[in-house]
């Protein structure tokens, strides 16, 4: 299948989704999960109307920001921070989604060049406590909220969570609800809060179900990843 035609088949499974939810399909913006594709592939992407797209490796993404800097691409930064990566994120990305701890939204607010713009910030949330995951847990996340509102540079726009891979839909609905709520409790203090980043190929349309407003589709958009695509980071 063409880029062309995977756009036009996850715009289907969207508004399929929304519909089912009794949502309008435009309450749910596609994040294009670009990492380990081509910039052309990029470039594809974005001629057919995709704005947002996200990316967890910094030594890849980089390069395809330099090389689109032409466009009005919305980069999203999705993968886990360290901290010597800050000052990069904060000066070339518009969003960050995985915020998880004080001493990293510090190190964006104070990084965050002024002539930018407030960066937009998603916390990344673990409800589930995976050992494998990055995220916030349930007891830390209003202390981080909190100092996330108060910097100068940063903007708090929701949340983000990848839980646990769960092959029945049952399951998927349930965790997918549990963060839903979190979210919801969230938007009473802080009622600015908009964005609940949650949901994938395999399972966006539970995602949707639950109250999701923007999902990540990587592959399914634009095709399999290079086997040895890891390889070639730094």
């Amino acid at each position: 299948m063409t880029i062309d035609e995977r756009f036009k088949t996850i715009r289907q499974h969207i508004e399929d989704a929304t519909k089912s939810a009794r949502r309008d399909s435009n309450s749910v913006t596609l994040l294009a999960v670009s990492k380990a594709q081509e910039i052309n592939k990029i470039e594809q992407a974005y001629q057919l109307g995709q704005k947002a797209f996200g990316e967890s490796y910094l030594s890849e993404a980089l390069p395809k920001i330099e090389a689109l800097s032409h466009s009005d691409i919305d980069w999203h930064f999705i993968g886990p921070i360290q901290s010597n990566k800050t000052k990069d994120i904060a000066e070339n990305f518009d969003w960050v989604q995985s915020v998880d701890r004080i001493k990293i939204a510090r190190r964006l607010n104070e990084q965050r060049p002024t002539k930018l713009g407030k960066l937009n910030v998603l916390v990344q949330v673990d409800l589930f406590e995976e050992s494998t995951k990055q995220g916030c847990q349930l007891k830390d996340l209003d202390e981080l909220l909190d100092f996330v509102v108060q910097q100068p540079n940063l903007h708090l726009r929701g949340l983000m969570a990848i839980p646990p891979r769960q092959s029945n839909t049952q399951q998927q609905l349930d965790q997918f609800s549990q963060i839903a709520l979190v979210f919801e409790n969230v938007k009473k203090t802080y009622p600015e809060v908009d964005v609940l980043s949650m949901g994938m190929s395999d399972d966006m349309t539970s995602a949707i179900a639950a109250g999701s407003n923007m999902v990540r589709i990587g592959s399914a958009l634009f095709g399999e990843r290079p086997a040895n695509w890891k390889s070639k980071l730094k």
